[in-house]
């Protein structure tokens, strides 16, 4: 703001990346998002993580409509994924939902042709087939510009959130709630 020389209440919309992710992560940043959004009197709009990551793969004219997966390392062997297609516009459409999955279970299904990318690789670079496309490590992360490109892009198409109702995307509970529930028999809370 100060880079600038905006005033808070000169912000209309707040963007932040709501899932996946680490679960501190994901708390402090939709947290902190949200709390601006109500201080400066803007929206705000949870942008899925994995969709910033594959929506900064480069796009090349043989790409277009090639599939892009984005991963991030989920712990214990796993992986969050999600694929998405290049249209022709250079907008990406989901054609596979985030979920998480076994990293042998993710290389088994890699393709030829298939673009990949996410911090999710460094631990299955080496195990990748070599007709894969691996994204530059440099774009694996997302960049607040392409979380703030999507959340607009998504804001001008009508969609919103509601700033007391956002809430990180986990796809799973944390290691303290699944050891609760192991304890007790049921869902903690």
């Amino acid at each position: 703001l100060k880079q600038l020389g905006w005033r808070a209440a000169e912000v209309n919309l707040i963007a932040v990346t709501s899932g996946p992710g680490s679960f501190t992560g994901l708390r402090v940043g939709v947290t902190t998002a949200k709390t601006l959004a109500y201080a400066a009197g803007a929206e705000v709009l949870g942008v899925n993580t994995l969709e910033a990551i594959a929506s900064q793969a480069p796009a090349t004219d043989d790409e277009v409509n090639a599939k892009v997966t984005a991963v991030i390392d989920a712990q214990r062997g796993q992986l969050y994924s999600a694929s998405f297609v290049r249209e022709s516009n250079g907008a990406i459409r989901c054609v596979e939902d985030t979920h998480i999955v076994d990293c042998a279970d993710w290389l088994a299904k890699r393709r030829a042709g298939e673009v990949v990318t996410g911090p999710g690789l460094s631990r299955q670079i080496d195990d990748l087939p070599p007709d894969v496309t691996v994204v530059e490590p440099a774009d694996w992360a997302p960049r607040a510009a392409t979380v703030g490109m999507l959340a607009v892009a998504q804001y001008e198409n009508g969609h919103r959130d509601d700033l007391f109702r956002l809430a990180p995307q986990y796809y799973r509970p944390s290691a303290a709630e699944e050891k609760w529930n192991e304890r007790h028999g049921g869902s903690a809370g």
